[in-house]
Formats: structure tokens, C-alpha cells, sequence
């Protein structure tokens, strides 16, 4: 691919070679052609009619000898001037390249045919001009005008034009030759005012060692004809700043002895014309072959001078088309106000630089000014040129980048015809077709946004639209003129550009007069003080002027309006001026004057010292290229105000530089009720919690619709709404889920202190109860209850009230865990005592009835092992459960506004396991009671034990309902569990020890052996029969005393047996 690509290229650049040698080569045969027509028409004029037209332009001439004299003497004010003499034009002429001439040129719109006029093709056979001399002096004389020089051979330029005219004319005009009435026919063309052809080919000339080449607008585009009315700034003013820079240079001496010269032409804004022009620049670098041999008055040896370099054009489209042919001949060239991106690509536009920047960085500040004005929908308007395409492509690249939709795009026609006021009109009705998108982009030129503005008058819609503008139409008069109320408001972006040091001083000095190496000067003049010069050509623009100019006018500066990037018309041949010297000191080591390696210069050559070129320019300003041969990228930011009652003007707002915007909002006044900036939106932003739904086709247009009650807008994508997640809840704007505050029972809620200051009774009772027990613990009460037992049930009731304070804690792993381990391991230890002493009572009893032997496993240490076993299998339970699922603290939700903290456990039924196993032996105590509930009447603790277990069954009978109840109110849960667990121990403790509580504190007379066995032996011999009597006697006085070692002497008398209480 890459050889392929190679071999394109260079095919390419063959092509374009090609081409370009056909296009001189047809010029150079319609030269030749020209030579033969006319040498052809003169001979049979010479033949035919000489004697009778010699003989009447002797009589004109006599006639008008007076007339001639005094605007000869006017045209000789300034004859020695080295600009302007006839010696100076005469040895310019033999060159051509460096000569001033005038060549009328047929305009391609015209739709009659034009009389042909070249001057430079008037060669004639020297046997030919010798026997016709008369015939062809007013040829001859044309020949050496200079055009604003101070002499004119043989009669004013009006005449000598007039003349020349006729006698170039078409069949009719030879027909009047050869009948003898040219004179006649002259005599009428002189009185009868404008010339029908247009435009006059001028060339601005100043004479150097080395010249620099220049393509200028002067003349501004017109679509009627080839070139429009004159252009005073970029054109005229452009022009002057040119030689005005080329002078400072000489002065200067910035190389040494080597005088910098120019030979300046007019492309009048258009670039099939402007490359017409271009042609004349490479003509010496074709050939040298000398041209003397057809002019008697050229030395020999002459040779035509090669162009150096160009400076110019000025448009973009008029750039790519001279860059295309100067690229062929490694000319190179320096533009001052061509913008366009496609310039900066140097595989292209290889010889190509330019002291302004790329558009490209133009193009990012308007970007970022519709940025600051919060425009998010606008139109484009742009010039179908490369200038203006390559713009829209990189603004539509980057408006997307940023969001911002286009609603209309639409292009300007230029260069043709059929743009009327009918295509304005349409593009302005298209804008109007999109009444949300105020904000409007403009790239273009002058010329066709000084007809949008003409159209939106005529619309009727001033006021509507905002515009940003490119640099092509900025403080352009043309624009404003006349469109100031349409053009107000506007925000433009011009390359940063200072005034060039002393140029105003030096512009408003020039006159007519003292400026002759101008030959456009002239119609300046008339166009700025509106009146017709003395013996001035006509023009189609200065025919109607009534007035006829003074020639004493003086340019003013209130009456001009300069153009603000001069700067950069300079600092182009700044540029060369600095290339020369640096050239000259490597080439020529320093020498003064010219040196062979420098004659000619090589294009090639020159570009590395171009691109290199570093310096301080007339503006005062550092230049330097960037890597791609542009300017610095440095921009004012301009807006188009009112002052003042009908007077506006263009002020400064702000700028850009590299790469950031400064503007400052309270200068800028749009044309608005409030001055603020326009909303150039397609729909409003949604309201907060909005999403979008967009319309189909359109980017920046939607409808809002609300999110529903637990959703917001999302944060990745504005046209969905999503759901916050469980434990939160979208913010009242609906535009970011707030984490739900955590919910749980905290210590200083009601909930908690009933729990805890009930909880904190129960264990001062409990610690009583033990202290009383302590205190009283040899007492036969507190013996026959069964000491060791007895402490463990105490223990286990106290671990009961303990639970709650777990409970009632702020929730975390380490709480979870304990609580999950303790409020099952308190019950169980509660129940196991009971477990084991309703056992031990029922197996007492039973054996009783059966064997007079003694029961095992009755004594106090055996009980307490038993407990022990009974409690170990809740300690293991527990232990398997944290292994399988450990207690962890999470978040609970219940609904979707509930965010509750508590343990794993209490969101399922899985915390029901630690209770699992204290239940099972709630109904085993529960049983044990109801088969111990015939004991004895004076053994009264199965009793109680048994109402224990009655009661305990109706509180957790009636908490599952609870617990289960209120899964969503975790709160009243856990309350609802602390309070069970502590009612169960009350219930315990209350039951069982209140009735000894009641003997060792109230009736401590009872509290002995005596009352505790109140039943006799008979009463017993009664009721079980006298051989099992002696048997339940002994085991129940072991169960009271509970201690095998204590012996009760059974006496057969009726003597009183203490029972078990």
C-alpha cells in the first residue's frame, strides 16, 4: 500500500505538471495568435486605408495639441521618481514579469462578446512600424504606460485606452478601418464616456534584486463580471501594507546591499481568476529565454526575473488552488488571512505556510463560546468553499463531542449567479422552520453574510437570531454597513492581531499623487471621497460619480476604518525578509549583494529558512511557524454593540489563547429585551427527577416524565429512571438514593428502659433471694429445698435477667453472638435445675410404692452432675450452631422504608433454636409436675414447681404469636422477647422461693426439723401400709435433710416424722 501510495503521488504531481505546461502553452498561442491577428489586420489596414488615417489623426492631433499639453504637464508632477519614470517602465516592460501593464480581460459572465485588448502582444515587424509610425503610436504609447506613472505618451490614458480599444475591436471596428472613419469613430469613443470592457489587468511593481510575488484582493467578488468595485481594506489596505513593510525592509538594509522587490497582482477574490494570475509568477522559472528581439528599445542580455516567493492570497479557495501550482515549481508561499484547516496538511500544500492560524483553533473557540452561553441547539450557515466545508466538518465533529445539536445546516452559494435574493431569503425561512435554535454560526465571507443580513430584513425577523461569525466576515464593513440593527448582538473570533507601527501614519499620507507604484490607487480614491479623478478610466463603478475629484482631498482617519489584521500581512513578508537574511548569511557568507548560490533562489532552499524564520515584526509581536508552517493560534473575541443612538462599533470581550476562553459576559449586549444571552435550546433541562424521552430524529428534543415514588433518574443514562435499593430512598429531587437511617432498639428508647428497669428488679430480687438463702443457708427451710439446686436455679434466673441488657444493645457480631448463646443457655439452665429436682421427686416418690431400697442418683453431688449433662447439651447445640451459621449483625428490610439493624438471627425463625431445647425441657418439667402432683400433702415444692411450669407455659405459649407477629417491627420483637424471658424467671423465682422466703423471714418459728415432718407415723401407717411406712419414712427425712449421712431413728412409738417441705 505504502508503494502504491508513492507511486499515486508522484503520478499525481506528473499530472499536475502536465497540466500546468498545457496551460502556459495555450496562453502563450493565444499571445502568439494575437501577434498574427493583429499583424495580419495592420497590413491590410497599411494596404487599404493607411494615407486617409495618417492624415486624420495629423488633424486630431493638431486639434487637441493644447489639451494634451496641459494633462501631460499634470501627469509629469512627479517624472523622476524612481518609481514612476518612462526609462524605468520602459526597462521593466522587457521583462514582463516586472513591468506595469494593462490587460483587459473578458469577463466570463458578460453574455455579448467583448473586444480582445493585449498590450503585450503588440509585436510588429520593425520594416512595419518603420513605414507606419504614425499608424501605431497611440499603440506604442499604450504600450509604455505605466498606470498612475506621471507620463503618458502622446495623449492622456483615457485616450490612448479609447483608442487602443478601437483599433482592437471586432469586424465592425476593421470595417470602419478600412473605410477610412477611425477617426471619427475615436473622436466618438473619447466623448462618449464608459469603456465596455472590464476588468483592466494592473500590476503593482517596485524593482528588487530579489521579488516577492503578490496575490491581493483588491478588487472584491461580483457575480455580474469578473471583478467587483474595489476593496478598501482587505484589499487596498492589505496591499499598501505590503510595500509599506517591503520599504521598511530596504531601509532597513536587512540584507545586505540586496534590495527586496514586488511584483503584485489582483485576484479579485476568486480563485479560477486569482489562479489566472498565478501563472505570471512562474513564467521565470519555466524559461529565461530572452524576449529583447521583439523590442527595439530592450538591451540584450536581459532576463526575466523568477519569482522568490508569494505573498498571498487571501481567501482560502484562492490559497489552494496557487498552492497547487507553486508546489509544481517550488515556489513558496506565504498567506496572510487563508484559514482553512486542509492548508495545514503539508503532504499536500508542501510549500504552503501562513502567518494566520488554523481555522481549526477558531473553530474550538466558537465551540467553546456557544459552550459559555449555554447553547445546546444552534444552525450553521457556511460558505460552499473549502474554506467554509472544512469548517463545518470539524464544527460538526466537535459540537457532537460536546452535545450540541445542529438544527439546521445550510450552505452560502459562492461564486455564482444563482445565489438572488430568492436562496437568502430560503435560508433564512429555514432557519425560521427551527424557532428554538436562536443561536446561529456563520462561517463565510463578507459578501455572502452581508446578503443574509439583507435577507433577514427582509424577513422581518431582526432581532431573532444571535450570530457567531468567523473570521471571513469580522469588523467587515461590508457586513455592517447599512445591516447595523441585523449584525448587533454578534460575537465574532479574529486572529489576534496588533496594528503594524506607523503604517496609519504612512496610509494617511498617500495621494494619487505621491503614490504611482499603486495603480489601483486611483479608483480607491474615487471610491472613498465618491467623485470621478481627471482623466481616470471608466469603470462600471465610478461612471455614475458627478463629482469630479479635486485631486487636493486628504485621507482622514475618522473617515476610515482600517483593517484589524494587517498585522498579518506584514509579519508574511516579514517573513521573507528574515528567510533572505539568513539565507544570505549561510549562501553568501555575509557578503554584500547578491552571490551565485542566491541567483536564483531555490525554492527548496528557501522554505528551510522560512519555516525557521524567528522575529520581532512592525506590530510589535513575536512570530514564529508552528510544525505545520501555520501562525500562532492566538484570538480576540469581538462583539458588535451599540455605543451609542445609532452608532455602533465592533469592541474586544475577551480572547483565546491556548486553548482557554476568557470572556467577560457584562460587556456583551445582545439584541434582547434584558440583553442577556438568548436560550438557543430544543427543550428545556427536565426538572429534578426527570428523565427524558427523546423524539425520534433529534438529538437535543425530548419530553420529561417523572420517576415513580422509590426511583430516581439514572446517573449513567438521563432517558431511565432505576430503583434505589433496599435500605434506601430516593432524596426529595429524586436524583440520588439517601441511605435509610439504621433502625434498632436503642437504650434510651421507651421499649428498652421498661425492658431493662423491669430486667434490673428481677435481679436485685434474685440477688436478695440469695442473700437471704446465704444468710439462712444451714436453716432446715433452706436444707430441705435442696441447697446446690437451689443456687443454680438462682443462677440461672439472674442469667435470665442478664439477657435483656444484651438485647437492648446497639447490634454487632460479637453482641449476636452472645445473644444467641445466652438467652438460650439462661433457660436452659433454669429448666435442667427444675428437670432435675421434679425428677429426683418423682423418682423418690415412685420407689416408694415399689421396694423399700433406697433410689440412685438422689444425693446433692449426683444432682448437680446431672444438671450439668442437661446444660452441656445446649452448650453444644450453640456451638454447632455458630459453626454452621455464624451470628453476624446485618441489615434488615422489612419494607421499602425500613432499614433495621439487628442480628441474623431475629430476621427468620432460625433464633427459635436457642429456645428449642429449654422447651423441651419445659415439657418435661411440665410432665414431672403433673405425676408429682399427689405427693404428700406436707411435701408442698411439687406443687409449686408444678404452677411454675403451668405459668411458664401460658408466657411462651402466648410470646411465639408475638415474636412471630411482629417480623417487621424488629423493636417490639426484641422487647417482646426480653420481657418473655424475664417473666419466665420472675414466674421461677416467685413460685419457688417465695414460700421460703415467707418461712425463714416471716415465720421463722416454722423454719425447724419439726415443722417440716408434721405427719406421724400412724397417718403414714394409714395410708401406706406399715411395711412400706418405714421405707418412705427414711427417704423422705433423707429428702429433707438432703444428706444420706444424717440418719432419722424411726421410732415404732407415735412419734412425730419430719417431712420434706
Amino acid at each position: 500500500m505504502v508503494v502504491f501510495g508513492r507511486t499515486a503521488l508522484k503520478m499525481t504531481n506528473l499530472m499536475c505538471l502536465i497540466g500546468t505546461i498545457v496551460v502556459i502553452c495555450l496562453i502563450e498561442l493565444i499571445v502568439a495568435r494575437d501577434i498574427y491577428d493583429h499583424y495580419e489586420h495592420s497590413m491590410r489596414r497599411g494596404h487599404r486605408g493607411l494615407h486617409q488615417q495618417h492624415q486624420h489623426q495629423q488633424h486630431e492631433e493638431q486639434q487637441q495639441q493644447q489639451q494634451q499639453q496641459e494633462q501631460h504637464h499634470q501627469y509629469n508632477i512627479n517624472h523622476n521618481s524612481k518609481h514612476n519614470g518612462n526609462s524605468n517602465y520602459h526597462q521593466a516592460y522587457c521583462g514582463r514579469q516586472v513591468r506595469f501593464y494593462e490587460k483587459s480581460h473578458h469577463s466570463k459572465h458578460a453574455g455579448h462578446h467583448q473586444p480582445r485588448v493585449e498590450t503585450i502582444a503588440m509585436k510588429h515587424k520593425r520594416h512595419y512600424a518603420s513605414q507606419h509610425q504614425r499608424t501605431n503610436a497611440s499603440i506604442g504609447g499604450l504600450q509604455h504606460y505605466t498606470p498612475g506613472s506621471s507620463s503618458w505618451p502622446d495623449g492622456t490614458p483615457e485616450e490612448h485606452e479609447q483608442t487602443f480599444l478601437m483599433l482592437q475591436d471586432d469586424q465592425d471596428g476593421d470595417q470602419q478601418q478600412h473605410d477610412g472613419s477611425a477617426a471619427p469613430g475615436l473622436k466618438q469613443l473619447k466623448h462618449h464616456g464608459p469603456v465596455p470592457v472590464w476588468p483592466v489587468k494592473r500590476e503593482a511593481v517596485v524593482e528588487g534584486d530579489l521579488i516577492l510575488g503578490g496575490l491581493m484582493m483588491v478588487h472584491s467578488r461580483e457575480d455580474s463580471v469578473t471583478c467587483g468595485p474595489i476593496m478598501p481594506q482587505g484589499g487596498i489596505q492589505a496591499l499598501e501594507t505590503m510595500l509599506y513593510t517591503l520599504d521598511k525592509i530596504n531601509e532597513q538594509g536587512l540584507v545586505p546591499n540586496v534590495t527586496i522587490g514586488a511584483h503584485i497582482l489582483d485576484d479579485c477574490d476568486k480563485d479560477t481568476y486569482g489562479l489566472e494570475m498565478a501563472v505570471d509568477f512562474i513564467k521565470g522559472s519555466i524559461s529565461n529565454i530572452d524576449d529583447i528581439n521583439d523590442y527595439d528599445n530592450c538591451s540584450k542580455g536581459h532576463k526575466k526575473k523568477i519569482i522568490s516567493g508569494v505573498v498571498g492570497a487571501a481567501s482560502s479557495v484562492t490559497s489552494i488552488q496557487v498552492a497547487n501550482l507553486l508546489r509544481l515549481f517550488k515556489i513558496p508561499q506565504v498567506s496572510f488571512f487563508s484559514t482553512s484547516p486542509e492548508l495545514s496538511n503539508k503532504q499536500r500544500f508542501e510549500y504552503f505556510s501562513r502567518t494566520i492560524p488554523s481555522d481549526h483553533y477558531q473553530v474550538k473557540a466558537i465551540v467553546d463560546i456557544v459552550q459559555k452561553l449555554g447553547w445546546s441547539y444552534i444552525s450553521i450557515i457556511y460558505e460552499e468553499s473549502n474554506y467554509g466545508i472544512k469548517a463545518f466538518e470539524e464544527l460538526d465533529d466537535l459540537l457532537s463531542k460536546h452535545n450540541i445539536c445542529i438544527a439546521v445546516k445550510e450552505k452560502l452559494v459562492k461564486d455564482s449567479g444563482v445565489a438572488d435574493t430568492i436562496a437568502y431569503d430560503n435560508i433564512v425561512l429555514k432557519l425560521l422552520t427551527k424557532p428554538r435554535a436562536k443561536g446561529v454560526i456563520i462561517f463565510g465571507s463578507d459578501q455572502e453574510v452581508a446578503e443574509v443580513m439583507k435577507a433577514v430584513r427582509r424577513q422581518n425577523v431582526t432581532g431573532v437570531f444571535s450570530w457567531i461569525g468567523s473570521d471571513g466576515w469580522s469588523a467587515r464593513n461590508l457586513v455592517s454597513d447599512g445591516n447595523e440593527a441585523e449584525v448587533e448582538g454578534t460575537l465574532s473570533v479574529q486572529p489576534q492581531a496588533n496594528p503594524v507601527i506607523g503604517f496609519e501614519d504612512y496610509f494617511l499620507n498617500l495621494t494619487v499623487i505621491n503614490n504611482k507604484r499603486n495603480p489601483w490607487f486611483v479608483e480607491f480614491w474615487e471610491n472613498n471621497f465618491q467623485c470621478k479623478y481627471p482623466n481616470s478610466p471608466y469603470t462600471p463603478y465610478n461612471k455614475d460619480y458627478k463629482k469630479v475629484c479635486s485631486t487636493t482631498e486628504k485621507l482622514l482617519k475618522r473617515d476610515l476604518d482600517f483593517e484589524d489584521q494587517l498585522q498579518f500581512v506584514s509579519d508574511a513578508v516579514m517573513a521573507f525578509g528574515y528567510a533572505f537574511k539568513n539565507m544570505h548569511q549561510e549562501l553568501c557568507d555575509g557578503k554584500p549583494g547578491l552571490c551565485d548560490a542566491m541567483n536564483p533562489t531555490k525554492g527548496s532552499e528557501l522554505l528551510k529558512y522560512l519555516r525557521k524564520a524567528d522575529f520581532i515584526g512592525l506590530s510589535g509581536d513575536r512570530f514564529n511557524f508552528d510544525v505545520n508552517g501555520d501562525g500562532p493560534a492566538r484570538y480576540n473575541i469581538i462583539h458588535f454593540k451599540q455605543v451609542a443612538p445609532e452608532r455602533y462599533t465592533w469592541i474586544k470581550v475577551g480572547e483565546y489563547y491556548q486553548g482557554e476562553l476568557r470572556l467577560n459576559m457584562q460587556d456583551i449586549q445582545f439584541r434582547t429585551k434584558d440583553s442577556m444571552p438568548p436560550e438557543s435550546v430544543c427543550s428545556r433541562p427536565c426538572e429534578r427527577g426527570q428523565a427524558k424521552k427523546y423524539v425520534e430524529g433529534e438529538g437535543c428534543c425530548w419530553h420529561c416524565f417523572n420517576c415513580t415514588q422509590y426511583q430516581i433518574r439514572s446517573p449513567n443514562d438521563e432517558t431511565h429512571c432505576v430503583n434505589c435499593p433496599r435500605g434506601t430512598l430516593p432524596d426529595v429531587y429524586h436524583e440520588e438514593c439517601q441511605q435509610i437511617p439504621e433502625s434498632y432498639l436503642r437504650p434510651e428508647s421507651f421499649l428498652a428502659i421498661g425492658a431493662m428497669t423491669f430486667s434490673s428488679f428481677g435481679i436485685l430480687i434474685t440477688f436478695f433471694v440469695i442473700g437471704v438463702f446465704l444468710k439462712h443457708n444451714d436453716t432446715p427451710i433452706v436444707r430441705a429445698s435442696g441447697r446446690e439446686l437451689s443456687y443454680v436455679l438462682l443462677s440461672g434466673i439472674l442469667l435470665c435477667f442478664g439477657v435483656t441488657y444484651t438485647l437492648v444493645i446497639k447490634p454487632n457480631d460479637i453482641v449476636c453472638g452472645v445473644q444467641r448463646f445466652w438467652s438460650g443457655f439462661s433457660f436452659t439452665v433454669v429448666y435442667a435445675a427444675l428437670l432435675t429436682k421434679t425428677n429426683r421427686i418423682a423418682r423418690i416418690f415412685n420407689a416408694s410404692t415399689k421396694s423399700a431400697k433406697r433410689p440412685s442418683f438422689i444425693s446433692p453431688h449426683s444432682q448437680l452432675v446431672i444438671c450439668g449433662i442437661l446444660v452441656s447439651f445446649q452448650i453444644l447445640i450453640n456451638a454447632v450452631w455458630m459453626i454452621v451459621s455464624p451470628a453476624h449483625a446485618m441489615h434488615y428490610y422489612p419494607t421499602r422504608e425500613d432499614n433495621l439493624l439487628v442480628c441474623n438471627s431475629y430476621t427468620d425463625a432460625s433464633y427459635m433454636i436457642a429456645f428449642f431445647y429449654p422447651i423441651f425441657l419445659i415439657v418435661i418439667c411440665t410432665v414431672y409436675a403433673v405425676l408429682t402432683r399427689k405427693t404428700p400433702e406436707a411435701f408442698n415444692e411439687s406443687k409449686y414447681i408444678g404452677f411454675t411450669m403451668y405459668t411458664t407455659c401460658v408466657i411462651w405459649l402466648a410470646f411465639i404469636p408475638l415474636y412471630f407477629g411482629t417480623a417487621n417491627n424488629v423493636q417490639l420483637r426484641i422487647f417482646t422477647m426480653s420481657m418473655t424471658i424475664s417473666l419466665s424467671a420472675t414466674v421461677t423465682l416467685v413460685c419457688l422461693f417465695s414460700p421460703k422466703l415467707y418461712i425463714i423471714l416471716i415465720r421463722p418459728e416454722r423454719n425447724i426439723r419439726q415443722s417440716m415432718m408434721p405427719i406421724r407415723y400412724s397417718t403414714i401407717n394409714k395410708t401406706t401400709g406399715s411395711a412400706q411406712s418405714s421405707v418412705m419414712a427414711a427417704v423422705i427425712v433423707t429428702a429433707a435433710t438432703c444428706n444420706e449421712n444424717e440418719k432419722v431413728i424411726k421410732n415404732a412409738s407415735n412419734e412425730n416424722i419430719p417431712a420434706a417441705y
